[in-house]
């Protein structure tokens, strides 16, 4: 199914709201528990218990090495957990590839976003499962019809750039929304974002964030991993920091002022009290 049935279908606002109601009732979409992830001596998840919800966008932040990308890595299927146990949709798994994150309807945007530059952007799109057209016992890419699905695609996320063009000849922003695209061919259940903001204008994180908005209004969970303050309370409803392999603690960004929760996420990733004055 292309974006445009995907995007533009939205529930009705009472429908929306009674989802998310019912959330707190439900299991949880994903559940870890005493995850532990080692690189031989080394403990880069250590004990990690996380939840996300249906529909909820959840942030991660943490300092360099507090263990963010290994757990998006992991949750995505790139590495198998040492220990603990996952869970999705109350039913124990065990990630062994991305197929099998996939097959569970989790997606994951690399900060690296994984797309070949010397393909256009429709061929990155439909990357392994082209669209072939059949002529007797031969079938061939039906490159036309690539083609004009990604075009309705990205002027359904509000874009407009040629889809023929390599992706090495487009911008940062331009690539990210690439990524993002070919993402949600998949219709996912679940997005993993690693610092999808890195390489992005003022306008197309705007128009990420509508994007993710809009998601989450179609039962979409989110999990954002970001170094940036601003990116993690823009978006998110629930902040989870990191601090060396652990989760360090959590909040909700609407508990506090804006200067006082970067005050508490700053002493959980850095184990350091700041003054009352300066959260203040």
């Amino acid at each position: 199914m292309m974006l445009q049935a995907s995007i533009m279908s939205t529930r009705n606002n009472s429908e929306t709201k009674s989802t998310r109601a019912d959330n707190s009732a439900r299991a949880p979409l994903i559940e870890l528990s005493g995850i532990t992830k080692s690189f031989g001596n080394v403990d880069a998840l250590s004990g990690v218990d996380l939840k996300i919800g249906e529909a909820e966008s959840v942030g991660i932040i943490g300092d360099n090495g507090a263990g963010k990308s290994t757990l998006v890595k992991l949750l995505s299927g790139v590495y198998p957990a040492t220990g603990g146990t996952m869970k999705f949709r109350g039913c124990e798994v065990r990630f062994n590839s991305p197929l099998d994150a996939r097959q569970n309807g989790i997606e994951m945007i690399y900060q690296d976003l994984a797309l070949c530059e010397d393909l256009n952007v429709a061929q990155n799109i439909f990357l392994g499962r082209e669209i072939k057209k059949n002529y007797g016992p031969f079938s061939v890419l039906d490159n036309k019809a690539m083609t004009r699905a990604t075009a309705e695609d990205i002027a359904n996320m509000g874009l407009d750039f040629d889809v023929e063009r390599e992706v090495g000849m487009l911008s940062g922003g331009e690539r990210q929304m690439v990524a993002v695209a070919r993402a949600l061919q998949f219709e996912p259940s679940t997005l993993l974002m690693d610092e999808p903001t890195a390489a992005l204008s003022a306008e197309k994180i705007r128009k990420l964030w509508e994007m993710i908005s809009e998601l989450k209004s179609r039962g979409v969970s989110i999990l954002l991993v970001s170094h940036r303050f601003t990116d993690i309370l823009s978006i998110c409803d629930r902040i989870v920091v990191m601090r060396s392999g652990k989760i360090a603690g959590e909040m909700k960004p609407n508990e506090h002022s804006p200067a006082q929760t970067m005050a508490m996420m700053t002493e959980m990733m850095t184990g350091d009290r700041i003054s009352e004055e300066a959260g203040a």
